[in-house]
């Protein structure tokens, strides 16, 4: 796992969305390396397992799988769940099912894909629909963790990136839908008075 927290990254490349204005975080070259160690890990930890399940949380987690599942060299299948607790840049704290799991996972190991984990109220819930929909294993593999937000017991099985708890976007990551088309990862720029 790589931690950018200790980690100072100077650019000078900017995004304005909305109303807001983006500094460069973390360069997708970073992104990938990160990717691709815990892909070989899961290629470790699931190589014997039969047909594991990835469910991808939408919208923010369609990069981070589609560059994982690249890097995965056992049999799998991927389907994908769309679950929402932000508004603007923070979360409301209230989970909505947009689109439910559209395949069994009853009796199947299951690696929920997200882009981000920070309060854990969304992976908490996804694990109790997972678990009451009878999957035997239910494992989180997120891109990025923010170890100072997080609080709760439910363990975060795979994690790429160790951040602050700053508001990012890009790499699938957005902010009122936009942004998320960027390969890098840009943090909220907060003018210093």
């Amino acid at each position: 796992m790589i931690n950018f927290a200790d980690t100072n990254i100077l650019s000078m490349e900017r995004i304005k969305l909305h109303d807001k204005e983006f500094r460069i975080f973390i360069p997708y070259s970073k992104i990938e390396e990160a990717i691709k160690e815990v892909a070989a890990q899961l290629n470790k930890d699931y190589k014997d397992k039969e047909m594991p399940i990835f469910l991808s949380v939408l919208n923010g987690s369609f990069m981070f799988s589609a560059d994982l599942l690249k890097n995965i060299d056992f049999q799998c299948e991927i389907s994908f769940i769309k679950l929402s607790s932000y508004s603007g840049t923070s979360t409301t704290g209230e989970i909505r099912e947009v689109l439910g799991i559209t395949t069994s996972v009853e009796g199947r190991d299951v690696v929920v894909l997200e882009d981000i984990v920070d309060t854990g109220n969304t992976v908490e819930e996804l694990d109790r629909i997972l678990r009451e929909q009878g999957a035997r294993s239910v494992k989180i593999c997120t891109l990025l963790l923010k170890p100072e937000a997080y609080h709760k017991s439910l363990p975060i099985d795979y994690v790429a990136l160790e951040i602050p708890s700053d508001f990012i976007v890009g790499y699938g990551l957005d902010y009122d839908e936009l942004g998320r088309q960027y390969k890098d990862i840009y943090v909220l720029d907060i003018p210093k008075n």
